[in-house]
């Protein structure tokens, strides 16, 4: 899931957000903006039993995909869409 809130100026605050125990393990989003490095945005757990991360982002396109500790990589279904390099977000 991707909750998205508009912030003062032009920015937009990005929430990544999976299911707590699927898939098991560390989860990374990785993406265009920060040049698809793993750890760099962690998801992390949290009480309601998801694990999210948020990030800040320009206005842009960007391309981003999730990826499992155990080297899986997934698209989100809720994205602005899905092609062949990942999951789209428009801001």
């Amino acid at each position: 899931m991707i909750k998205r809130s508009k912030l003062f100026g032009n920015k937009t605050r990005v929430t990544f957000c999976l299911p707590a125990d699927q898939p098991a393990g560390a989860v990374s989003v990785v993406g265009s903006f920060n040049d698809w490095e793993p750890g760099t945005h962690e998801l992390k757990l949290r009480r309601d039993g998801t694990r999210t991360i948020t990030v800040r982002l320009d206005p842009g396109h960007y391309r981003f995909r999730y990826l499992a500790s155990d080297g899986v990589w997934m698209d989100d279904d809720q994205a602005d869409g899905v092609g062949p390099q990942g999951s789209e977000l428009r801001l």
